[in-house]
């Protein structure tokens, strides 16, 4: 008997854990786009990063629909220059040598928490993210 009531109360710990993690995320479409800079495991190491995002603070509620690389022909070489000066100017020291964009489409709920709209659609919201060699992302700047 004390094994099985064990075992309920183990289940109910793992399901209340679980229950607790955003849902809102994992109906999202990936676009990786074509890209020769970065590979898939590059982008989705980045993505997962943007998803973290949205299981947390005013993100909890906001239903992401889509994430999708901006492209190679987007790139510009003035982007890693003003994203180090962002970095510095947060008294993050690292010599960013990557850099990459991705934009999603998101809904708010009708009790929009923070700055958001309520019960609206967001479209081509920008996400930067940065990285040194092959070293690992880190999400530097997120807006219109």
């Amino acid at each position: 008997m004390r094994k099985l009531i064990s075992f309920i109360l183990l289940l109910a710990c793992i399901c209340g854990m679980t229950g607790c993690q955003n849902d809102t995320v994992s109906g999202a479409k990936i676009n990786y786009g074509t890209s020769s800079i970065y590979s898939e495991k590059d982008m989705d190491e980045a993505i997962e990063i943007i998803k973290d995002k949205f299981n947390t603070g005013d993100w909890r509620e906001v239903e992401l629909r889509s994430i999708s690389y901006s492209s190679d022909e987007e790139r510009d070489p003035d982007d890693l220059g003003w994203l180090r000066e962002l970095a510095a100017a947060n008294h993050i020291s690292e010599d960013f040598t990557q850099c990459i964009k991705f934009e999603t489409d998101f809904h708010t709920p009708e009790n929009a928490p923070g700055c958001w709209n309520e019960d609206t659609d967001y479209k081509d919201f920008q996400w930067w993210l940065v990285r040194t060699g092959d070293g690992g992302w880190q999400l530097l700047s997120w807006g219109y």
